[in-house]
């Protein structure tokens, strides 16, 4: 029996194991940089492994190895994120979220249960790979600065250094058993706005005697969107948007301030540090316009994800050899961000997406609603596919 055989065969002795470690996760969500009770968890899991692994880096993170024949020889290295979003359940399950407005809504435990079972298959055949596997499971995906920046600095990709890291991330768009993937360019660099508008309001009915903090506020939104449309780089991808506005005035009051935040995602880091240039000028010249003042701050979050080619290539006719052609899909770019793109900076990287949607279900709820949902079936192809994965990166 060949390694893909054996690892389709333990990845059905423990998918029931998984299903109820992820299920375990699940009630029992965690915000950014709070995973303590799920780091617990998952070292409690470890622990009965009797791997190598450390806890408490960049706050909660753990990150351990797997020791095959000549572990000298090259190592390949899996992540899992663990954070939660702050998001009231509003699935009635056995397992529902216990911890109000806080739920596991991007499928992060999904991702950490099916890193567990990966390492359940891995250490039990690590007699028949040679090489190291190293296994990573990060905090606070959710949160600038991002769990990722931190763990790289705190040296978790050296000691030793891998390869290449594989993460896999669910996706309600494709049913149970089939995966999706990407070479190249795939997901957008991520940047928080924030901007305030000051200036002396006052009676709404004598505009002469104030300045209109609103009016600017909104000739403002309207100018930035230059930067999407006509100013981005046509072949570059771009987005800015304001989703919030808080102008504490009243039917015939003009506030003092308006506050506003937003997002700017692109694709090309060059053009990412023009923009934020464009969006400088475009407040000083209608502050100086309007003669107010306009406080722009923005937060530079997650870059760029872009997937190493030729490994993603590997990585594709890895999982092809492994569930077939006709389950495997080709990615078109999302304008969505991951921190795994810190990864991506430093060594060469593949990010890849799990379906989890019931086969056959017209009905799925997206990454981020209240009512995301993970059918357990997909927990077979996560677990065994990352395995795979990794013993198929450590064959030169």
């Amino acid at each position: 029996m060949d390694i893909k055989e054996k690892i389709k065969n333990l990845s059905e002795k423990y998918y029931s194991n998984v299903v109820k470690i992820r299920q375990h996760i699940h009630k029992h969500p965690e915000l950014s940089f709070n995973e303590h009770h799920t780091a617990n968890y998952v070292a409690s899991i470890l622990e009965t492994l009797d791997l190598k692994f450390n806890t408490g880096i960049a706050g909660t993170g753990i990150t351990g190895i797997i020791e095959g024949k000549n572990p000298g020889k090259k190592c390949v290295a899996l992540r899992a994120d663990m954070d939660a979003l702050p998001i009231e359940e509003k699935n009635d399950i056995s397992y529902k979220s216990v911890n109000k407005g806080v739920m596991h809504a991007c499928g992060h435990d999904a991702h950490t249960a099916s890193l567990l079972g990966a390492i359940m298959i891995l250490n039990d055949l690590k007699d028949e790979f040679e090489g190291t596997v190293k296994f990573i499971f990060q905090p606070a995906e959710e949160k600038i600065p991002g769990g990722a920046k931190l763990m790289v600095e705190e040296g978790v990709l050296k000691n030793p250094t891998p390869s290449v890291i594989l993460a896999q991330h669910a996706y309600p768009e494709l049913v149970a058993g089939k995966i999706g993937i990407r070479a190249g360019t795939y997901m957008a660099s991520s940047d928080e706005i924030y901007i305030t508008v000051k200036g002396k309001g006052g009676h709404a009915a004598i505009p002469d005697k104030i300045d209109n903090t609103v009016l600017i506020a909104s000739k403002l939104v309207v100018n930035l969107q230059q930067i999407p449309k006509s100013i981005a780089p046509k072949d570059t991808p771009t987005v800015l948007s304001i989703g919030k506005m808080i102008a504490q005035g009243a039917t015939n009051v003009i506030p003092d301030e308006v506050y506003m935040e937003g997002t700017f995602r692109t694709m090309n880091e060059e053009w990412r540090a023009n923009a934020h240039s464009e969006i400088h000028k475009m407040a000083k010249e209608l502050a100086d316009q309007n003669k107010v003042e306009i406080e722009v701050k923005i937060l530079t979050g997650y870059p760029v994800l872009s997937n190493h080619i030729e490994s993603t290539e590997k990585a594709k006719n890895i999982a092809i050899d492994f569930v077939g052609a006709d389950n495997v899909i080709d990615l078109e770019p999302r304008m969505t961000s991951e921190d795994f793109a810190y990864y991506s900076q430093e060594i060469p990287a593949v990010f890849y997406r799990l379906g989890i949607t019931k086969p056959g279900s017209d009905l799925f709820f997206p990454l981020h609603s209240p009512n995301f949902t993970i059918h357990d079936e997909a927990m077979k192809t996560g677990i065994a596919l990352f395995a795979y994965q990794a013993t198929q990166f450590l064959i030169d």
